[in-house]
């Protein structure tokens, strides 16, 4: 029995052996205690991917089954967190984060990520800065914001745009702050 619906042969899909590898590993993590620091954690797990196969597991299943276990380990980081340095420290921590990440998303339009080249593709700046308006407003106690929408975002690409990686890691301090507080 398949652990996740498969795609169709002709289609697709996650690795299955890669998949099952690595929610083995997070299965032992998780189960280890709780207060104990593992090879695996919940910003592994939003970094994770897997190679593609044909007839392999549904892209779409695997990845809301790892958005779940993203904010189980999350929430043990958490409760971690709070434990080892008491509440008001933890909190302190978090907004010290949020409060650097805004630094760089109130830069000028533009100028928030280093650009790549200009025979080199990067995300599209425009789109970039606006979805990181919306971040800051949501820094600034502004409109909600999900972490799947910061998880998922995708912007189209341009020559001398935003270098991928520098906003890539911006996203995944966004992710980690919003489940920090949760």
């Amino acid at each position: 029995m398949s652990t996740f619906p498969r795609a169709r042969r002709s289609q697709q899909g996650y690795d299955i052996e890669q998949v099952e590898d690595f929610l083995e590993d997070a299965r032992r993590a998780y189960a280890t205690d709780a207060r104990a620091a593992t090879a695996i954690d919940s910003s592994t797990i939003r970094r994770t991917s897997f190679s593609m196969q044909k007839g392999g597991y549904s892209p779409a299943h695997v990845d809301a089954a790892l958005e779940r276990l993203e904010e189980a380990f999350a929430r043990r980081e958490h409760e971690r967190g709070i434990l080892e340095h008491g509440e008001e420290e933890w909190y302190a921590k978090v907004r010290e984060r949020a409060l650097e990440t805004l630094g760089r998303l109130r830069k000028p339009a533009g100028d928030r990520f280093r650009r790549v080249s200009r025979i080199s593709r990067g995300y599209r700046v425009a789109e970039v800065d606006r979805f990181t308006d919306r971040i800051a407003a949501y820094l600034e106690d502004g409109p909600d914001m999900t972490a799947r929408e910061v998880r998922t975002v995708q912007f189209d690409a341009q020559f001398g745009g935003y270098d991928e990686d520098e906003v890539d890691a911006l996203l995944d301090t966004v992710v980690s702050l919003m489940l920090a507080v949760r």
